[in-house]
């Protein structure tokens, strides 16, 4: 009862804070998710120095990080060239040529790692930028935090519809070899109740066609499912039950965003062609 107390508090207070920075304006938004870049990153870090003592130094990844994701707002806000991008990719340079100087072991797997964090962690957490800002039927960039809320929203419901009916019905395994607890039957169940949801937003922007609402709250299903088997894959790999400590009740930060890390990028993709397009 008080882990349930404890989980219950953590989740309201983490779903207030992140509604409150995407919904009142811009640089709140900049502020925290910048911020949850920087954490997420220094949490991949943190774990793959449990199982391989030669990754890159955490404080460069993270600063290198955040800063691409601040760089995105900004050229997606057009306060910026693509000239912005310049210090990222000398980040990117350094990574590279440090290597050759560092004299660890296996550089290879340092280089892999490093980079795969920054596409994990801080590129698709970057691509939220173009989600939240787009142009209108004038050209001029505004920001709409409604797409952006409602992938969170709609991971949310799968997540709670998934766990519902997964607990009572579930008796088919869904991917047993990285995640045992997951079914067919909490997918379908999670699906269906994210499904349901969208027809919520559609009335609330009718600017938006209800099929689309429809297809995006699909495709961030599917994704958000592919994304929460990555990182348990990743766990299972690094041989941990939760990614970190840093939400008490629910483990660390990967363990919260693991379903956005896929589900931004694919939405994003989905947004672009049949919403904005």
């Amino acid at each position: 009862m008080k882990n349930l107390i404890i989980r219950g508090l953590t989740g309201a207070v983490f779903v207030a804070v992140l509604a409150g920075a995407i919904c009142y304006n811009p640089y709140t938004f900049l502020a925290l998710f910048s911020i949850l870049t920087g954490l997420l990153l220094w949490e991949f870090y943190s774990l793959l120095k449990e199982y391989f003592p030669s990754v890159p130094r955490r404080i460069v990844g993270t600063i290198g990080g955040m800063y691409l994701f601040v760089a995105t707002f900004l050229h997606a806000n057009g306060l910026a060239e693509s000239l912005v991008f310049t210090p990222y990719l000398a980040f990117l340079i350094y990574l590279f040529v440090s290597e050759l100087y560092n004299k660890q072991q296996n550089p290879l797997n340092n280089l892999a790692y490093s980079l795969f964090a920054q596409v994990y962690c801080a590129g698709t957490f970057a691509l939220s930028n173009y989600i939240v800002l787009g142009k209108n039927e004038e050209g001029a960039i505004i920001f709409t935090p409604l797409l952006l809320m409602a992938l969170f929203i709609f991971v949310w419901i799968n997540d709670t519809g998934a766990y519902l009916v997964g607990s009572q019905f579930g008796k088919h395994r869904l991917f047993e070899r990285i995640s045992p607890k997951k079914s067919w039957e909490g997918f379908w169940g999670g699906l269906v109740f994210a499904l349901a949801s969208s027809f919520v937003f559609a009335n609330l922007n009718p600017e938006i066609s209800w099929y689309n609402w429809l297809g995006l709250a699909a495709t961030i299903v599917c994704f958000g499912t592919w994304g929460d088997l990555i990182e348990s894959l990743i766990k299972r790999t690094v041989g941990v039950k939760d990614s970190g400590k840093m939400l008490p009740g629910h483990g660390g930060m990967l363990d919260r965003f693991d379903s956005i890390l896929l589900a931004i990028p694919a939405a994003y993709i989905y947004i672009e062609l049949f919403i904005r397009n």
